[in-house]
């Protein structure tokens, strides 16, 4: 199939002036500078975006401070909220094709994919948040103060807003990680300095304009666009700031949690990770193979709990990795405006040669490249790679690649399964693939991960809880989870 034509409204969007949205202005950096962003599926310029200052970030969380402490936003009843998220997710529904072909230029994943998936989530996702946003609530308590004998007492305990928010987000689902960080944040009554990761702003943008629209007081949401060096770490150091919430790199994340503690800034990250898929013997394996695939592949590889360790059990271990072999010669790469493309590039040059760079380490061990192992251009294409014979302590099987490469290797039973399942510094996400429901329930509590699937994988729904183990973060994504990281509790004693 062609390559789809271009809305006019994605034509007017890209070629419009860099600006960046501080308040109730749309403004360029202090400074001027600018930064090129490239389509990742033919590696050429598609546009500019204001390079954030200091001084820009400053302005935003000033804005956002402002709106949080003196605006008409902090006397905002629950049901307004509720409304204004509604209103916010109908916008995004209706300029959903226009949003699904931003993500596709600036992140390079599938057009329909995203309007289907990115999309659709992420409005599901604020219509969820939307109804927490009436059922934020404390609770009265019966105290005993055993030293105060003779008095009476009314008690209860408030939940409040947690304040000013500086999210950082990355960039391999650029608008539904932002939805993720809006929603809870502004359901709860908070204000946002949202700093989109430095190769994939534009949906971050567009959703500032569609912010406006809905009708939110001027500084609630603020983005500010430029390089984490800079803006990123401006946000996160600076003092006006009362919770940070990250999705990014473990290395990043770490040092965002060290700077946090120093201020005793409240902080949530959603960090990397090495996810096992385990195929026991008595699996669908036909269903095994195609759900190992998809949990690899989707996005490119660039998934954070991506199923990027297969383990086997022994018996149809070469099998199951031949069916997996065969799905991934079969996907077409392409220009994520093409329909009929199963992937799309990666996002960046830089990530491109990370990527094929552990392919070739694994050449180099002896292992043994079952299928792909290439990588192409123009654009930033690496081929569906499956590597076989891969000792569990190559740096294959225990560090985050991000992108289209599955590690294989068999096990000989339950315990041995676990044991591989459980060597890795991460703990995001597993999944299992049995019918065997009792060796299912032994195996899900003793897995140290925050989710685990059962015959199916990265299946996130927003009432579920998204968050990690180990160095996979600190608290939690979704669900009324995600309500209790954007407020704080305060405790009232009243001596009647």
């Amino acid at each position: 199939m062609a390559i789809a034509p271009l809305l006019a409204a994605t034509t007017a969007f890209i070629q419009r002036a860099p600006r960046m949205l501080i308040g109730a202005h749309w403004v360029e950096a202090a400074d001027g500078q600018t930064m090129p962003l490239h389509n990742p599926a033919t590696g050429e310029p598609l546009c500019l975006v204001p390079r954030a200052t200091v001084d820009d970030v400053d302005r935003a969380v000033l804005a956002a401070r402002q709106a949080f402490d003196d605006s008409p936003w902090t006397r905002t009843r629950p049901r307004e909220r509720q409304n204004l998220l509604w209103k916010l997710a109908d916008l995004m529904q209706r300029d959903a094709a226009l949003l699904a072909q931003l993500e596709c230029l600036n992140n390079g994943k599938s057009a329909a994919v995203a309007q289907a998936m990115d999309v659709q989530l992420s409005i599901d996702y604020l219509r969820y948040m939307a109804g927490w946003a009436t059922k934020i609530e404390g609770a009265s308590v019966e105290v005993s103060l055993p030293l105060m004998p003779n008095d009476q007492f009314h008690s209860f305990i408030r939940r409040e807003a947690v304040g000013v928010v500086g999210a950082i987000v990355a960039w391999n689902f650029p608008l539904l990680l932002a939805c993720w960080k809006l929603g809870p944040a502004l359901a709860s009554g908070c204000t946002l300095v949202l700093k989109p990761a430095d190769e994939t702003p534009l949906s971050a943008l567009k959703l500032a304009e569609l912010v406006q629209e809905a009708g939110y007081p001027d500084g609630v949401f603020n983005v500010v666009t430029g390089t984490g060096i800079t803006a990123g770490s401006a946000l996160t150091r600076n003092p006006l700031v009362d919770k940070l919430t990250f999705t990014g790199s473990t290395a990043v994340g770490k040092e965002i949690g060290k700077i946090a503690m120093d201020s005793m800034t409240r902080v949530t990250l959603e960090l990397g990770g090495k996810s096992p898929t385990i195929v026991m013997a008595d699996a669908d394996l036909a269903s095994a193979a195609a759900g190992a695939a998809s949990a690899i592949f989707f996005n490119q590889g660039q998934v954070c709990c991506a199923g990027s360790r297969l383990y086997v059990q022994r018996k149809h271990f070469d099998n199951v990795v031949a069916d997996i072999a065969g799905i991934a010669n079969a996907m077409k790469l392409g220009n994520g405006l093409d329909s009929s493309v199963d992937m799309g590039p990666l996002i960046s040059a830089r990530q491109q040669e990370r990527v094929y760079r552990y392919i070739e380490m694994g050449r180099d061990s002896g292992a043994t490249i079952a299928c792909g192992g290439e990588q192409f251009g123009p654009g930033y294409f690496v081929q569906p790679t499956v590597i076989a014979d891969v000792d569990q302590r190559h740096a294959l099987v225990q560090e985050e690649i991000f992108g289209p490469v599955l590690v294989a290797i068999p096990f000989d039973d339950e315990a041995d399964a676990l044991r591989l399942a459980n060597d890795s510094p991460y703990g995001l996400g597993a999944s299992i693939w049995s019918n065997d429901l009792a060796a299912v329930h032994r195996m899900i509590p003793r897995i140290k991960s925050g989710s685990v699937w059962v015959n199916c994988h990265s299946a996130l729904d927003p009432a579920l809880p998204f968050g990690g183990y180990k160095m996979s973060g600190v608290g939690r994504e979704m669900g009324h989870a995600a309500i209790e990281h954007y407020t704080e509790l305060k405790s009232v004693l009243i001596k009647l």
